[in-house]
């Protein structure tokens, strides 16, 4: 059995003059929690619509499950849950009625799965409720126990998360963290929410503008980083002012009265004499926690404003 769920080769896709999607190369091996990360616009919801037969790429292939979306779609869908975006159901038909129509449409599904799937979600309440009566995250929670009810071995996520209040989030989060541990479900999961994705994922990638920009094990990457410190000042752009004889200014940012920078922290009571000897009042000083926001921030700063 191939050990890759997820492989694209070169994936493309143009609408029009614009790219969508740029020569993209993936893999996602079997057992992950795979986050797939970037700006709006960057490409994220069309390769998953290319990942589930939903669009045709213009180039490069796209394999789950080992086989060729393009060439075998009903081979390599056949064992994929997906949910992408705000779901559809029909408003007059209850959850369980919803949960069951879907599940039939890849598979025969037992009323089993169909519970089973609905109390996953926190659902079990509301099985024969009418959907028109679902709020919009218990319909977020609908969409994940259809994507669940057939037991797949991939689970595709779009937005998991959106619409749901914190307790949602958190009950979702725990969700996804059990269907890899507990179900050995492979998760591929795209959200812009970077500190559950930290949470959840064993490994991410993280495109823009259609084109890999990073990609590796969440820890190796969040390692990469340097934490650096926060200097809490009375006046952030004297301070900023003081930092830039030292570093450059894409190691700067501030946010209020605190000044962030990225260095080691041998170098931290130099920097707070040289502050003190500016005249600067320090009230606080604070190591910060490497990030996968970091990461990120500093992978988008490379990649640079979009045009």
């Amino acid at each position: 059995m191939d050990s890759l769920c997820i492989r694209t080769r070169g994936l493309t896709k143009r609408f029009g003059a614009r790219t969508a999607v740029d020569g993209l190369d993936l893999e996602v091996v079997r057992g992950q929690t795979f986050g797939f990360l970037g700006p709006n616009g960057s490409g994220k919801s069309t390769t998953i619509r290319m990942l589930l037969g939903l669009i045709r790429p213009t180039g490069g292939e796209a394999f789950v499950r080992g086989y060729s979306v393009s060439r075998e779609r009903l081979k390599a869908l056949a064992r994929v849950g997906a949910l992408v975006e705000t779901p559809a159901f029909y408003p007059f038909l209850t959850a369980r009625e919803n949960v069951r129509l879907f599940g039939m449409l890849s598979a025969p599904v037992s009323e089993r799965q169909v519970e089973s799937a609905l109390r996953t979600v926190g659902l079990d309440g509301r099985m024969d409720d009418r959907v028109r009566t679902f709020s919009h995250g218990m319909k977020q929670r609908l969409g994940l126990a259809c994507a669940l009810v057939a037991e797949p071995e991939l689970v595709i996520l779009d937005e998991p998360t959106n619409g749901l209040d914190p307790e949602g989030v958190r009950e979702v989060r725990e969700l996804i963290r059990s269907l890899a541990e507990t179900r050995e479900m492979t998760v591929f999961l795209s959200s812009h929410l970077l500190h559950e994705v930290e949470q959840v994922c064993t490994h991410v990638a993280v495109i823009s503008r259609g084109r890999l920009q990073a990609s590796g094990p969440v820890s190796e990457l969040v390692r990469s980083q340097s934490a650096g410190v926060e200097f809490e000042v009375d006046r952030p752009d004297a301070a900023l002012e003081v930092f830039r004889r030292f570093v450059r200014p894409d190691a700067l940012s501030v946010e209020g009265r605190r000044v962030r920078i990225r260095v080691d922290e041998s170098e931290v009571p130099g920097l707070n004499r040289a502050l003190v000897t500016n005249g600067v009042d320090v009230s606080a000083i604070e190591r910060r926690r490497r990030t996968l926001e970091d990461f990120y921030m500093g992978v988008m700063r490379q990649e640079g404003p979009v045009q």
